[in-house]
């Protein structure tokens, strides 16, 4: 417990030392500069996130038999998200997810296909992001009118409903093409035992995705998409009030990337990776204080924030459980 606090703190330090090593000092005064109406924007657009995957949390159960009041499933999933951003390479998130299913009656089993799932519908929607926007990266226009905005939103619809189909049709051969990919890679022991047990879960997520109506996992796709869209275009927001707008598709990119980046490092909430990614992508087109204090806002919205917001959640639904648990000897 010692060493997971140890490394939590040196994480905070390091994603708040970072920004200051870019811009310096100079990065305040751009703060300070930024509107009112942004930082309630993006704040608000990852807590609007939090309520679409309580719903998204309770449809599934409601899909197992299953009920989750509506204040319970945004605790939860608060709780979840503070885990998730609180351990190295967000490994307290499955742990959090099912340990907290499970005090409802849930086994653990199902929880972790509950888990997996949620996994396959984010995986449909980003795999569908990245077949989307790439090409908007090189062809699109630098401010996408609103047939631009209205025409991604639908191929992002409907490109990661039909991955989603795909995978659930015939997901023994997507899993045969991933690991025919990872052979190339040099993987250690260790990540491979990993991957195993993620693909496991991942088997027994899309035998639950397959039992579920088709209506409600349709609306869980568009809630993941929803939530998606709203914490991804926390940076557009950011940018636009920094007086530095830049391409949407460009940014949310830029930020699955970084967010890529950040598995690397093994440290929670991806810190180093994560700064290194975002700086690397963007220092070519911003100042270096604009650089700085827009990612200082944008690590605030979406890391800060949720172990914020989920502390108080965490500690009343899992914490008193560490805190009750005698240490093994």
């Amino acid at each position: 417990m010692r060493r997971a606090l140890l490394i939590a703190i040196f994480a905070l330090v390091l994603s708040a030392v970072i920004p200051l090593f870019i811009g310096g000092t100079a990065l305040f005064p751009q703060l300070a500069a930024l509107p009112l109406h942004v930082w309630v924007l993006a704040l608000g657009s990852v807590a609007v996130g939090w309520n679409f995957n309580a719903l998204r949390l309770r449809l599934v159960l409601g899909g197992l038999g299953r009920s989750l009041g509506y204040p319970r499933a945004v605790a939860t999933v608060l709780a979840i998200e503070f885990s998730t951003n609180a351990t190295p390479a967000g490994s307290g998130g499955l742990l959090a997810y099912v340990y907290l299913l499970t005090r409802r009656g849930v086994t653990s089993s199902q929880a972790a296909a509950m888990y997996a799932l949620d996994q396959v519908l984010d995986l449909s929607f980003f795999l569908a992001a990245l077949l989307v926007l790439s090409p908007l990266v090189l062809l699109g226009p630098n401010e996408m009118h609103l047939g631009w905005q209205l025409g991604t939103l639908l191929s992002l619809l409907l490109g990661g409903a039909m991955l989603l189909w795909l995978t659930a049709r015939d997901y023994r051969r997507v899993l045969l093409l991933a690991g025919h990919a990872l052979r190339h890679l040099r993987i250690s022991v260790a990540r491979r035992r990993q991957l195993a047990r993620w693909i496991l879960r991942f088997r027994t997520g899309v035998s639950l995705l397959l039992g579920l109506a088709r209506w409600r996992l349709g609306l869980m796709y568009l809630l993941c998409m929803g939530h998606w869209l709203l914490r991804y275009s926390v940076l557009y927001w950011v940018l636009r009030g920094l007086g530095q707008p830049m391409q949407w598709s460009y940014l949310f990119l830029t930020q699955m990337v970084s967010f890529g980046a950040g598995q690397v490092t093994l440290l929670p909430g991806g810190t180093g990776g994560v700064e290194l990614g975002f700086s690397g992508l963007l220092a070519p087109w911003l100042p270096v204080t604009t650089l700085a204090a827009a990612l200082v806002a944008w690590r605030f919205a979406t890391y800060y924030w949720n172990l914020l917001a989920g502390s108080l959640p965490f500690a009343l639904l899992v914490g008193r459980h560490l805190w009750q648990t005698p240490p093994s000897s």
